[in-house]
């Protein structure tokens, strides 16, 4: 399992780094808001351990960051001891929340609890197929594409949201997913309406992984509906 540690104090930082390592898992860091969302981007952590007092961008706006994304489970380890900052967070996405000074021992048992969470919500994560169509693979599980074929792959770099797009029609390989579907399920209810946004989006998938982005073959588009993942269709005209 891959932890993310965000917080910018360096002792507590590689403390937490050395005891976690010792515990089995793998771990990465960041010193502050902005490089912890980078960091997230390009590993994809089982989960967050997280400060709320960082610079540059502080503990909320990283769980509003990358809520709209994944679904990591997010622990809030701060010295701020208001209940209103504590269900401010809460509220925000984070999934638990225990204030400094914590000792090491109750800290792994929440790191636990919260993994365990994440196993029973998803037993066949590990079973997730590979999807693939033309010269791409999604694969769900790793969330990564690739393009070309077997020895030969080059992995497509997406943007968090382009994945996000791209996953939930995945998912639902030759369904029609609606418009307002995908908008609740990548930016909440209340963007329902923001089609714009949508359509950037698949725009840019088109760019990055099909052959004619101006004819697409996979990326179809359902007029006034929404959209469809179509692993063996024909260009659209």
């Amino acid at each position: 399992m891959k932890i993310l540690v965000a917080d910018d104090d360096p002792q507590f930082l590689k403390a937490l780094k050395i005891t976690l390592h010792s515990q089995g898992y793998d771990i990465v860091t960041a010193r502050d808001g902005v490089e912890c969302i980078t960091v997230a981007v390009e590993e994809h952590p089982d989960l967050f351990v997280l400060d709320l007092g960082m610079p540059r961008m502080d503990g909320m706006g990283v769980i509003q960051g990358v809520r709209g994304w994944t679904d990591a489970p997010i622990l809030v380890v701060s010295g701020r001891t208001d209940a209103r900052e504590k269900v401010a967070a809460l509220d925000a996405g984070a999934d638990d929340y225990v204030t400094k000074p914590v000792s090491i021992d109750e800290l792994l048992a929440r790191i636990r609890a919260l993994l365990r969470r994440v196993a029973q919500e998803n037993p066949s994560d590990s079973e997730t197929p590979l999807i693939q169509f033309g010269d791409i693979t999604v694969d769900l599980n790793a969330h990564a594409v690739f393009r070309g074929h077997k020895g030969r792959e080059v992995r497509v770099r997406l943007t968090p949201t382009e994945w996000k797009v791209l996953e939930v029609l995945a998912r639902n390989t030759g369904k029609l997913v609606t418009r307002q579907d995908l908008l609740t399920s990548i930016w909440g209810s209340q963007h329902v309406k923001d089609t714009g946004y949508l359509r950037l989006y698949i725009s840019q998938l088109r760019k990055k992984i099909e052959p004619d982005p101006a004819h697409p073959k996979y990326l179809k588009t359902e007029t006034g509906m929404g959209y469809r993942l179509d692993i063996d269709g024909e260009p659209e005209v």
